[in-house]
């Protein structure tokens, strides 16, 4: 059978060195793995080939799910024609309350998928992916760089961001005009932050989203208490997460 064409924002890796690279990061403390968008199965063939991980995969292409049933046939059992963007995490893989993401995420999609990561972070203790380099270095960049932004600080708040190794163009089909790179966020020890965790996410959306402005002007919308001047005085990317704790509850009134 033909590979498929590229579909839905992919690119598809192609080199098999790059595929055990990522595959051999696996942490076998979470044996289940869901792959996200397997495209022609060079990183799952691997996955299925480790007898100690209990591997499924979501692949929302019609023709690349032709090709995987039929290229690799222990894989049907396991393969899940749908959008993980609409997949109901809560009661995915009942028997096994936390999981490994692991993927060549499509560009288009990433950061979405990332903020559904955030949205069920009890369930996913380490995510292992493929990004456009772009978007790998903002979810890793620290407090002061001009990548820092909305993603570094909520994933952040609850993952530690390990960036892995940059990836040339020509490993994929087709090459995109970009490079690429592999990130592992896993998972802190933080269970709950000290504020509200909902308002700490509007804070943090609500400033980066004027990032040029200082949080005092910034954040009017969202002020029920004064904002201290320390705290106010300063643009977003000049904070760490703690100091966004501190700043989300000095709105609330809570200090």
């Amino acid at each position: 059978m033909i590979q498929p064409k590229k579909r839905y924002g992919q690119h598809y890796l192609r080199d098999e060195n790059i595929a055990r690279k990522i595959t051999g990061l696996i942490n076998h403390n979470y044996p289940a793995i869901l792959e996200i968008g397997p495209g022609t199965g060079v990183l799952s063939k691997y996955l299925l080939g480790d007898p100690a991980l209990n591997p499924f995969f979501m692949e929302i292409d019609p023709e690349s799910v032709g090709y995987l049933r039929i290229t690799y046939p222990s894989m049907t059992s396991r393969l899940i024609q749908g959008d993980f963007l609409a997949l109901d995490l809560s009661s995915f893989l009942p028997a096994e309350p936390e999981f490994t993401l692991i993927g060549n995420f499509p560009y288009n999609i990433s950061s979405q998928i990332l903020f559904r990561v955030l949205d069920f972070r009890h369930r996913i203790p380490e995510v292992i992916g493929m990004f456009q380099k772009e978007v790998a270095e903002r979810i890793a960049a620290r407090p002061g760089s001009k990548t820092y932004g909305i993603l570094s600080v909520l994933l952040q708040a609850f993952y530690d961001i390990e960036y892995l190794f940059t990836v040339n163009e020509t490993v994929f089909y087709p090459p995109p005009r970009v490079k690429s790179a592999v990130i592992r966020l896993k998972r802190n020890q933080v269970q709950h932050l000290d504020c509200n965790e909902a308002l700490f996410f509007r804070v943090v959306k609500t400033a980066f989203n004027q990032r040029r402005k200082t949080l005092r002007n910034s954040l009017k919308p969202l002020t029920g208490c004064p904002i201290s001047p320390e705290l106010g005085s300063l643009r977003p990317e000049q904070l760490g997460v703690s100091q966004f704790v501190t700043l989300t509850r000095e709105i609330s009134g809570e200090t």
